[in-house]
């Protein structure tokens, strides 16, 4: 099964909590800012292939209200 990584902010006390009983029982893992964490070739591949289209097209990326109007719940 493919590990997934996932950066958060945590922005509750009662989330620190649920995160930490997480960690205890190995359901998830804890990493360091220090620490490096090395992609897979295909990871690789698909962020070379997303700079490669930005590179060439600018306006491949969106505005960030752009994207935050779209997820806007109504």
């Amino acid at each position: 099964m493919p590990e997934n990584t996932f950066h958060i902010r945590i922005k509750k006390q009662y989330a620190a909590a649920l995160i930490e009983d997480l960690i205890k029982v190995n359901a998830v893992e804890s990493i360091s800012d220090d620490e490096t964490v090395e992609l897979t070739e295909q990871q690789k591949a698909a962020l070379d292939k997303e700079l490669a289209n930005i590179a060439s097209n600018p306006d491949y990326l969106l505005k960030w209200n752009d994207v935050k109007h779209r997820f806007k719940k109504p």
